[in-house]
């Protein structure tokens, strides 16, 4: 009886991993992962410690009875996750809940034992020479090629010349005096030249002028202005793969002048349950700094206010204080895209300034950009006022947006 009760144990124990793998995809990936903490604990490492598989087959089908009934494990497990309620899963069968538990600790295993052979590979590859150093030295065979064709030709011309000229007799030699050189006497005979003089006169005039003008011009021209930001926010992953819209951070651009910096409880929103790449098994520096910004602790999931400091932001698009300018005149009358200012932002790792920027940039986007007056609430007023204008009807400031916020407060 002894040993069929143990073979009775043993067969309970196990179970089928690869059935164990759907059930777990279908009910456990919105609360669990196998090697973080998400909104439950992370299940590797927990039921690797874990080894009462009835406890555990109990707690997963219906663990509010356990809490119910005062279960120490249970009790501390509710306290320690905030007494947040597990999901009961009284369909799973007793087999059903034997798969997941294999299939936890056979993946969970199957993942140690990869990641120190995956960093391994990673230490022993090598890379060869990139195409800079490559190019680079087939440039330099090539100009130490065309350095010694010419200097073979200087070499034959010299010796074509000292065997072209006849010898002179020692008595014949005389020493010649130093005079000024060729090159003295040319550039003396050119100061004299006053034609000559004139021309380099204007032509520095023209450069020194059409410099000046350029540096005019461009000062406080930032196109391509991209400074070191605290935390590296990639708008392509964001904006481009997650094809998250602009104004799901940037809310203020609907409904304000600004289109304001996002709150870090916003990133939280996704970042809370969210720490890396998905194809990535250790967290995202970056977004850890979210975390410590906040005094957020992943593994409580607890906020400490006495930790929390601002994020310092360095600010990329800036206009000077006499340009007054709108977002939500460009973004919700007008139904301008925020790539018509700030470029292709869905592309960029990081945000740089796309556009000059200066009122002739302005200008010309005014006079091209066609209005669409149908269907917009903010033209039919304008329309309804200059009506009223026309048939000598009393119009207020206020009918025109007068007492809008924007109006006094830039």
């Amino acid at each position: 009886m002894a040993g069929l009760a143990i073979c009775g144990l043993t067969a309970y124990a196990q179970g089928d991993a690869s059935k164990g793998e759907a059930i777990f995809k279908a009910k456990c990936t919105a609360c669990h992962k196998l090697d973080q903490r998400v909104i439950g604990p992370a299940l590797g490492p927990t039921l690797q410690t874990e080894t009462d598989d009835k406890w555990l087959t109990k707690w997963i089908q219906n663990n509010q009875a356990l809490i119910a009934a005062k279960d120490p494990k249970a009790l501390k497990i509710y306290n320690e996750f905030n007494q947040s309620a597990m999901t009961v899963f009284g369909d799973l069968s007793d087999g059903d809940v034997a798969n997941v538990i294999a299939y936890v600790r056979t993946e969970y295993k199957k993942e140690q034992t990869a990641a120190p052979a995956a960093g391994a590979a990673t230490a022993v590859q090598e890379t060869g020479p990139s195409n800079l150093v490559v190019f680079g030295l087939i440039g330099v065979v090539i100009i130490a090629f065309i350095v010694i064709l010419v200097l073979n030709k200087v070499i034959n011309t010299l010796e074509r010349l000292v065997a072209s000229r006849p010898a002179l007799a020692p008595e014949e030699v005389a020493v010649e005096e130093a005079g000024p050189s060729k090159g003295i006497l040319l550039a003396k005979a050119l100061v004299k030249n006053k034609k000559f003089v004139f021309f380099v006169c204007l032509c520095a005039t023209i450069f020194f002028a059409s410099w000046t003008w350029v540096s005019l011009w461009n000062t406080n021209v930032h196109t391509g202005y991209q400074p070191v930001q605290p935390i590296k926010f990639p708008h392509d992953l964001h904006a481009g793969a997650m094809q998250i819209n602009c104004q799901y951070c940037h809310s203020g651009a609907y409904k304000s002048k600004n289109a304001t910096i996002p709150s870090l409880n916003i990133c939280m929103n996704c970042h809370k349950t969210i720490d890396r790449l998905s194809t990535s098994k250790t967290p995202s520096t970056e977004i850890a700094k979210i975390y410590d910004a906040l005094g957020y602790d992943p593994g409580t999931q607890k906020y400490d206010s006495t930790k929390m400091h601002p994020i310092q932001w360095v600010r990329v698009h800036n206009l000077p204080d006499l340009a007054y300018f709108n977002h939500s005149q460009h973004v919700k009358v007008q139904g301008l895209k925020c790539q018509t200012c700030h470029g292709p932002v869905e592309t960029m790792k990081e945000v740089y300034q796309y556009s000059p920027l200066t009122m002739k940039w302005c200008i010309q986007c005014h006079k091209r950009t066609e209005i669409n007056i149908k269907g917009n609430a903010y033209y039919e007023k304008m329309e309804q006022v200059h009506e009223l204008i026309r048939k000598g009807g009393k119009v207020t400031e206020a009918m025109m947006g007068g007492i809008e916020c924007g109006k006094c407060h830039y």
